[in-house]
């Protein structure tokens, strides 16, 4: 199973997992599975290019890191990553897998 946990404090708050996986665990425990819910607005960007970084504050702030520390552990500056934070930038493949490292998320590390 493909599993993110995601920890606030040293403690796991959240499990992540693939919808298909999501869908047989509920599936096996006889609930109902949820149907997927779509928007009628148009997409603004594809699931690919918006996972990644969607969530990069939270992951710092669950990790109980100050924007400052996370920067400089990864050699750039805490401006440039409020900016990425806030999506007004995208870094580079680099900068990608030394966040990923950094907030321990696996599944960015081979995104270019």
């Amino acid at each position: 199973m493909d599993i993110q946990i995601i920890s606030r404090d040293g403690e796991p708050e959240y499990a992540v997992l693939p919808w298909d996986q999501y869908q047989a665990l509920l599936k096996a425990a006889g609930q109902q599975q949820p149907t997927r819910v779509s928007s009628p607005a148009a997409p603004i960007a594809s699931a690919q290019e918006l996972r990644p970084l969607a969530a990069l504050r939270g992951l710092r702030e669950a990790k109980g890191l100050a924007i400052e520390a996370l920067a400089r552990t990864v050699g750039i500056s805490p401006s440039y990553l409020g900016l990425i934070e806030s999506g007004e930038r995208q870094p580079d493949a680099a900068i990608r897998r030394s966040l990923a490292w950094e907030l321990g998320v696996a599944g960015w590390r081979d995104e270019s």
